[in-house]
């Protein structure tokens, strides 16, 4: 055999034999220490774990649903005859193309007429304890139900809005193969409680997983940078995390708006006392949710600042007492941007057509 072909061949086996050692090593030192990769980076070993204590839960990704239903919800969330006017939609004040809210000060509704508080985003909604800042509906389901009769928002009422969904085939179809409809008198019948439930089964999968700070949870340490970490414990320290916890990163308790100091740009909503009429209610709101903030000025109930900065420092004066040196608030405000995930994929849906007997459209 030619000297240089063995002598290549050699080399080569030689190049085979250590690479290969070194790589057994490798898995072996990353199975024993549990180091993996995923979107966020390098994981390190048993961080993951070590991260289940902390305060803020990160968002599972669920495909356990009804699909059909969800189908059927989604298109009466983009459904704009259940206005009276033809016209609004869910989508409108929950706009899924800009964080699940209007990005407006209060929603516009029927013949303009604008809202009396600012709107919260859709967007992980299921994670609230309750919804509407005052916690008025129970769940989202019932919630779904409200601003169709609003003559302030969508300006119809329930049994108009029904009465168009049973003049559509398409739609009595739909919601026959779903729930089953009711005979009456030959009739298959639409309800209200299955249009809200749809809609709410629909709105239950808008979740927002995969931010940057879940991929830290789950102990990717590359996902969030140093700053985004110092503003976390700030956060913590602080006291933010009090009321800012848990999956949603707040959501899930009613405080007062005022706590160190009496909140005085905003004295005519009463929050939660209209609901109760319990005195110590007055000023008292259900809790915002934090991800995707960044997404969904302007903030607070009375949309009083479209600054995230100047949010975290009105909650720190009028909230915890404190006063932030402007670096502390640009470390926090980084962190919050790190609660953003992925916003839902959707395809707009095509709805089916009017008949003769559906009712017009209503702009008085």
């Amino acid at each position: 055999m030619n000297t240089g072909k063995f002598s290549t061949i050699i080399c080569l086996l030689a190049f085979f034999v250590i690479n290969t050692i070194i790589l057994s090593v490798t898995i072996a030192d990353e199975q024993q220490s549990g180091v993996g990769y995923g979107r966020g980076g390098r994981m390190s070993g048993g961080a993951s774990s070590a991260r289940e204590d902390e305060p803020i839960k990160p968002i599972s990704i669920n495909f356990d649903y009804n699909r059909a239903k969800v189908e059927l919800g989604k298109k009466l969330f983009f459904e704009p005859r259940l206005s009276k006017s033809g016209w609004i939609t869910c989508n409108s004040c929950h706009n899924l193309a800009t964080g699940g809210a209007d990005n407006l000060p209060t929603s516009i509704g029927h013949k303009w007429f604008l809202g009396p508080i600012n709107s919260p985003t859709v967007l992980n909604s299921k994670f609230n304890l309750a919804q509407f800042w005052d916690g008025r509906a129970k769940d989202l389901k019932e919630q779904a139900g409200g601003p169709i009769a609003n003559p302030l928002e969508m300006g119809s009422n329930h049994e108009l809005a029904v009465s168009i969904l049973q003049s559509i085939p398409e739609y009595v179809q739909w919601f026959s193969e779903i729930y089953g409809l009711d005979e009456m008198y030959g009739d298959e019948i639409i309800t209200i409680d299955q249009v809200t439930d749809a809609i709410a089964a629909f709105e239950e999968t808008l979740v927002t997983p995969n931010s940057n700070f879940d991929n830290w949870l789950n102990g990717y340490d590359n996902s969030i940078s140093e700053i985004e970490k110092e503003g976390y414990d700030l956060f913590k320290e602080k006291g933010c995390i009090v009321c800012h916890n848990g999956v949603g990163v707040g959501g899930n308790s009613y405080q007062k708006f005022g706590i160190a100091k009496p909140y005085d740009k905003d004295t005519h909503t009463l929050g939660r006392y209209n609901v109760t009429k319990d005195e110590k209610d007055k000023y008292v709101f259900k809790v915002p949710l934090l991800r995707n903030i960044e997404l969904t000025a302007p903030y607070f109930h009375d949309a009083s600042t479209w600054d995230l900065a100047e949010a975290v420092n009105i909650m720190n004066e009028y909230q915890l007492g404190l006063k932030l040196t402007d670096s502390e608030t640009s470390k926090i405000v980084a962190f919050l941007r790190t609660l953003t995930g992925d916003q839902p994929s959707v395809i707009f849906p095509i709805l089916p057509p009017s008949t003769s007997t559906t009712a017009k459209p209503n702009r008085n």
